[in-house]
């Protein structure tokens, strides 16, 4: 008789199925600095699905690794849609593989944003030192204005 069922006999269960730690909304916020807003928003954007009970969101392991990952992107300057993008990779690829090759493409592009800032940066800096350079030359090679006169 077929079954649907893997090798050994039993089905994997889905995250929602498996036991572990769950979170409320609150803990996770204060856990992460973060207000609940936020998290709420993050939800709004696709980034965190919470399971419920009735109205009370359910934050399983899963939710709170995204959310250390979404504060380490956002670290790095990554958008919020791009963030999605690496969660949406993983969970249809299945596997690690296309994910990380995405994400070093992302790396590689902040990075040179990042340089090209720096050099802007220092172009800014350079003319301002030039112009602060100037104008003291100026003030002192002028005459003080004569008081009263």
């Amino acid at each position: 008789m077929p079954t649907d069922l893997p090798p050994g006999g039993y089905a994997k269960p889905t995250a929602a199925q498996r036991p572990g730690p769950t979170y409320t909304i609150s803990e996770l916020a204060q856990e992460f600095a973060l207000t609940t807003r936020a998290i709420r928003f993050y939800e709004d954007k696709g980034l965190l699905a919470p399971r419920r009970r009735g109205l009370a969101r359910i934050y399983g392991e899963r939710e709170r690794t995204r959310i250390k990952l979404i504060q380490r992107g956002k670290r790095l300057g990554l958008a919020l849609s791009e963030i999605r993008e690496l969660f949406d990779i993983y969970a249809t690829a299945g596997s690690e593989r296309p994910q990380i090759a995405k994400f070093l493409q992302l790396l590689d592009a902040r990075r040179a944003m990042l340089h090209q800032q720096r050099e802007d940066i220092d172009a800014v800096l350079a003319e301002i030192a030039f112009i602060e350079r100037d104008c003291r030359r100026r003030l002192k090679h002028e005459a003080p204005a004569m008081e009263g006169g």
